[in-house]
């Protein structure tokens, strides 16, 4: 229960308040007094803490200013992107990825459907064709250069699916999604590289490459892992998967990833869980997954050399699974490309410090935190006294290759990083976050607090996942916040019925004490990730240039323009083109004849920032939304006869109602449409 306050320190705090907001010449002498009262009231009413005011106004935008930072995090079982202000926490956007969005009309007729269907799951010899419009996002990455971010890309990943998609920060706006041919799930993804140059993609549940069959009493020979390596070429903004590969890992369930950066350079470390390779039916009397993955004191941190994978890559030195290239097992063990060390059981978290110098491994079921020094790891390889899996890969000792253990709590999970020579765990168990101090260069941030130590616990509501800190995933955190992504709320909110909303906590990270500063519910999914950013480095367009096309990105030379909208008719294939323009649509009136084959080109013409309009047909299932400048293409068969409306979705004027039209389709039989 909060404390009530007497009201003379109210009095006080609110006397603080307007100071502050004279400050911002936001009150005058002569309301000063009454406002001081207003807001004492106000204090005493809802029995305010001081910490509940100074969160309120340490998160408060007033109208008209805007966010510091942007958050992109993960949508989760929404297969979307979302979108947050720093340190508002409002929700700014939905960006449409892996699942059909009416309110962006991604998926109803556009440029979407192509994108999305490029990533359905393709016919082969172990089944047919099937379209997916779903999607689990997990993990989104900002594109960097010099490993630090550039602003101008996102990827996410679709863990259900096995996809990856590529987000255009200019635009907001998704335009590619890659399916991976050769497994389905891929819950470590996406990690970019120092320079975007490569996108990381890795399986997580151990299976026949390649999507075939094999029974689990083969598992051991037949099931693998894998990392696949999408080249993401920064001239076009899209992945080649033409020049992407892949590495075949054992079947150890791999999971997250992350690249190194400056010393660690050239070099990629993942998690892994089940190096037991439990595989047993419980439903026989046998122990559950749960149990039997974690029966070893140990799994295996892998460390990959991309810079020898790539060469080998280029050498010709891979195999093709469905077509993709990957290097077997046997060559990444011959040309020293992978290696293991132990780590704790069941780990999940990776991390790699600003300075590329250590890996920060966290074990669910150690209260430690391990720090790996990349120095050792490297020394250990030179050494080679290690010994060998049962695949042949090299084991690395693990004396040889840590450098520290910081005991931060129950079910550490992921690490974020300051500007400071800090670090922050998510503690699962113990509902918290640790806050502990670097070694190495570190120090001399924080000369007077010991290397490797624990600084404070703060208590979060309730079981942290992940956290985001501003530019912590590059080699120059900023600091400032943390966000902590909570997988309960329990008693955070109002009851919306038994599917309770995930609770967001923005903590301030500023001080020598971490301090928390709002809540926010989240009913949309379930955020698994997230990575911020100052707005300031986001080039953000606010038009289209006209005759844009979302689908190929480019400004199409048959884009249409006022004056030239048009029908044409050729035998059976119709072909509109039309404009959109507050508060109407040229031509209004679409007749067709039932069967005709239809190419609906529009343009939205407006100059106007904001000025969005919409195209919804009824009974086609056609939903557009057209941003200024923007042209989109539909087609469709004119299967249905009748007389059905379009109108324009988005209230763009005063006579929006009045913005729409006809779609009058005769029956076949009737006397046929006229040639135009």
């Amino acid at each position: 229960m909060k404390r009530q306050l007497k009201f003379a320190p109210i009095a006080a705090l609110a006397a603080g308040f307007l100071l502050l907001a004279g400050c911002g010449k936001r009150a005058n002498v002569g309301s000063y007094q009454g406002e001081s009262n207003q807001i004492a009231a106000v204090i005493a009413q809802r029995n305010l803490t001081p910490d509940d005011v100074l969160g309120a106004v340490s998160t408060y935008e007033p109208s008209g200013q805007h966010d510091e930072y942007v958050m992109f995090a993960s949508g989760g079982q929404s297969g979307q992107v979302l979108v947050y202000g720093i340190p508002s926490m409002r929700l700014l956007d939905q960006i449409p990825v892996f699942t059909p969005d009416s309110m962006a009309g991604w998926g109803y007729g556009g440029a979407g459907n192509a994108i999305l269907h490029n990533a359905d799951l393709a016919a082969g010899p172990t089944g047919p064709a099937m379209q997916v419009r779903w999607g689990d996002t997990h993990h989104p990455a900002l594109s960097q250069t010099d490993a630090k971010y550039d602003g101008k890309y996102l990827f996410i990943n679709d863990k259900a699916n096995g996809r990856i998609a590529v987000i255009n920060l200019h635009y907001f706006q998704t335009t590619q999604i890659v399916k991976n041919p050769i497994f389905y799930n891929d819950h470590g993804g996406t990690f970019v590289t120092p320079n975007t140059r490569y996108v990381i993609e890795t399986s997580q549940y151990a299976a026949p490459l390649g999507n075939g069959y094999a029974p689990l009493k083969d598992y051991a020979a037949a099931y693998r892992g894998e990392m696949t390596f999408w080249r993401f070429d920064e001239n076009t903004g899209y992945i080649d998967p033409k020049r992407s590969f892949a590495i075949e890992l054992p079947p150890y369930w791999q999971d997250l990833a992350i690249a190194g950066r400056l010393a660690s350079h050239g070099w990629v470390f993942c998690n892994s869980f089940n190096v037991a390779m439990y595989h047993d039916d419980d439903t026989n009397g046998k122990p559950s997954f749960e149990a039997g993955a974690t029966q070893r004191d140990t799994d295996y941190l892998h460390i990959i050399h991309l810079a020898q994978a790539e060469a080998d890559f280029k050498a010709g030195k891979f195999t093709r699974i469905n077509g993709f290239p990957v290097i077997p097992l046997k060559a990444a063990i011959a040309d020293r490309i992978l290696y293991f060390t132990p780590e704790t059981k069941s780990p999940h978290g990776v991390d790699a410090t600003p300075d590329g110098q250590y890996i920060v491994v966290n074990g669910k079921l150690d209260p430690h935190v391990s720090v790996y020094s990349f120095k050792k790891i490297l020394a250990a390889i030179a050494a080679g006294n290690y010994r060998h899996d049962q695949y042949g890969v090299p084991v690395l000792p693990m004396r040889e290759t840590i450098e520290a253990r910081v005991e931060a709590g129950l079910g550490p999970l992921h690490t974020q990083f300051d500007d400071k020579g800090y670090a922050y765990t998510s503690l699962f168990l113990d509902s918290a976050i640790a806050k502990w101090a670097l070694g190495g260069e570190y120090e001399k941030l924080h000369p007077d607090v010991p290397a490797w130590s624990l600084v404070q616990k703060m208590p979060v509501n309730y079981n942290p996942g992940h956290l985001a800190a501003p530019a912590s995933d590059t080699s120059e955190p900023l600091g400032h916040y943390l966000v902590s992504l909570n997988k309960w709320s329990i008693d955070r909110f109002d009851t919306v019925g038994p599917l309770y909303p995930e609770d967001l906590q923005l903590v301030d990270i500023s001080g020598p004490k971490m301090r928390l500063l709002s809540d926010t519910p989240l009913g949309l999914g379930e955020i698994h990730y997230a990575e911020i950013i100052p707005y300031k480095m986001l080039n953000v367009a606010r038009v289209y240039p006209m005759g844009f096309s979302p689908r190929t990105w480019q400004v199409l030379k048959n884009a249409v323009q006022s004056g030239q909208e048009k029908i044409v008719r050729q035998g059976n294939h119709v072909t509109i083109f039309m404009t959109a323009v507050r508060s109407h649509y040229t031509p209004e009136v679409v007749q067709l004849n039932q069967g005709d084959e239809v190419t609906w080109h529009i343009t939205n013409i407006e100059r106007t920032p904001n000025a969005s309009h919409g195209l919804a047909i009824s009974a086609y299932n056609v939903n557009l939304t057209l941003n200024p400048g923007e042209t989109e293409t539909v087609h469709f068969l004119a299967s249905r006869a009748g007389v059905f409306s379009f109108y324009c979705t988005k209230f763009c004027s005063a006579l929006h109602l009045e913005m729409a039209g006809y779609l009058v389709v005769k029956p076949a039989g009737a006397a046929a449409v006229a040639q135009r």
